[in-house]
């Protein structure tokens, strides 16, 4: 038995919902952060469940592209965040204030 598509669209849709609720509500730097992960796995779960639907392995290997620039921004966001909190000693995103003139 094999699951419908629609399943795998209506979480996808659910996660980035969440993911963009979560960036336009929250001020926390690492929370925004994780929503916006939490917005790109939607998509890439969202190519995945129509790689998958139309027998087409060119979505998967697009996820594959999708998840190596993910994890490299991953990394360099964590860091900007990392310096960030060295340099203000907050999060917040509204207090955060040095690339302003």
């Amino acid at each position: 038995m094999e699951i419908p598509i629609e399943y795998y669209l209506l979480l996808s849709a659910f996660m980035f919902i969440v993911g963009v609720v979560g960036v336009l509500t929250r001020r926390n730097a690492i929370v925004v952060f994780m929503s916006i992960e939490l917005m790109l796995n939607s998509a890439n779960l969202t190519m995945v469940a129509f790689s998958s639907y139309l027998g087409n392995s060119v979505g998967q290997l697009f996820v594959f592209f999708v998840m190596t620039v993910a994890a490299a921004e991953a990394a360099i966001g964590l860091a900007i965040i990392i310096a960030m909190f060295r340099n203000k000693k907050t999060l917040n995103i509204d207090e955060i204030n040095i690339l302003k003139w």
